[in-house]
Parts: C-alpha cells; structure tokens; sequence
C-alpha cells in the first residue's frame, strides 16, 4: 500500500506546477468574443447596454438623447451596422487591458475598467473618432460631434457593465 504521508510530509515542499501563457497561448479577447456564435448576441447585448444607458441619464444628458434619436430614427439600421462595425475596435482596444485584469488574478473585469474610467474611455473613444472622421453620414457626424465632449464621462458611466458584457462571453 502506497504512504501518502510520507509523500505529503510537513517538512517536504510541493510545488504545484501550471501550464504558463508561452505554453498554450491564451485566446485573445476578440477569439472569445467575436466568434460567429457569440457576435450576434454580443451586438445585441451592446445595443441594449447602450440603449440602457442613455436612457438613464437625465436631463443634463439632452445633447446625447438627441444625437442618439437622430442616429436611430433618421438613418435606420446604422445603429446596428455602427455597433458591428466598432466592437473589433473596441475590442482591440480592449485587450490589453482584459490580459491585464487576466494577468492580476481580478474578478470583477467592469471594476477593473472604472478604476481606469478615464484611459480606458479614451481607448474606446479613439474607435469612434476614427469612424466619425471616415464617415460620409454628415447627420451622423454631427450628432457625434454634438456628444464628444462629454462622451467620456459617458463611458466612464458605463464601464461596470461594459465590464460585465465582456465577462458574460469571455469567460
């Protein structure tokens, strides 16, 4: 019969070994999230988180309630070809700092972004100033414009559930 306590000793030191990220990368953000099976569910989830939040504000949000019904009532399905069009952006934005919260052990990804609110507003700022300056919708440019002054606090506002969003199909 096999000792386990002699193997298992007090004074032996075990080392529980793992496998390291440069033996078995780990999948990329956008390789968890932008998958055919979860980029339809993650567009929709984002239109809502999105919806979500603007309707949430309140009055001193008037500027960006405005821009956000020109954008869905006069050009129908830019909305959601926007959001598609943004969430690899966004995505790719996103990564460093989802292999960062990974890195550190975190659990709660939405904490970790709020505690970066402004850098990682920014982030997802510089993906929409991009689509903004490609765009050939100049009602869609300027109610961006409208809005970008006080879109960071905006998404700083929105990071815990953004955080959640991207946990919700990353893990």
């Amino acid at each position: 019969m096999w000792d386990w306590s002699a193997q298992y000793r007090s004074d032996r030191k075990v080392v529980l070994l793992s496998r390291t990220s440069e033996e078995v990368p780990l999948a990329t953000l956008q390789e968890l999230l932008l998958t055919p099976e979860n980029a339809p569910h993650l567009i929709a989830d984002t239109q809502e988180l999105v919806s979500n939040e603007i309707s949430g504000k309140g009055i001193t949000a008037a500027p960006l309630k405005a821009a956000y019904k020109v954008v869905t009532a006069f050009a129908p399905g830019y909305y959601q070809e926007a959001i598609s069009a943004m969430l690899p952006g966004m995505v790719h934005q996103l990564e460093p700092y989802w292999a960062d919260f990974r890195r550190s052990g975190g659990a709660d990804f939405g904490d970790y972004l709020s505690k970066r609110g402004e850098e990682v507003s920014e982030s997802m700022l510089a993906v929409t100033d991009d689509m903004a300056d490609n765009s050939g919708r100049a009602a869609v440019v300027k109610a961006y414009q409208m809005v970008r002054g006080s879109a960071s606090k905006n998404i700083e506002a929105a990071l815990p559930a953004l955080g959640a969003l991207v946990q919700k199909y990353a893990w």
